[in-house]
């Protein structure tokens, strides 16, 4: 595996990142220590991010949806009793 030092990585910074994503993993040093180990991400599945409809007949949402409570938020705003 490829070992540079920190300064060589700076300057050499795009061409590291572009060989590390094509497979080629290496790690950086400091004063010949290593420090870091650059690897490539793995390419994320398709289909896993997608969220919607999910939970898609799992409960339904009643046709008064919108007014539910309409008359408690009114005597709220009103000062009158329901």
């Amino acid at each position: 595996m490829l070992t540079v030092n920190i300064h060589d990585a700076k300057t050499q910074l795009s061409k590291l990142v572009e060989q590390a994503a094509h497979g080629e993993a290496f790690i950086i040093a400091k004063a010949g220590k290593p420090m870091v180990k650059v690897i490539p991400l793995e390419p994320a599945e398709s289909g896993t991010a997608s969220r919607l409809g999910f939970m898609a007949g799992e409960f339904s949402v009643p046709d008064d949806f919108d007014q539910m409570g309409s008359s408690e938020i009114e005597s709220l705003f009103t000062g009158r009793k329901a």
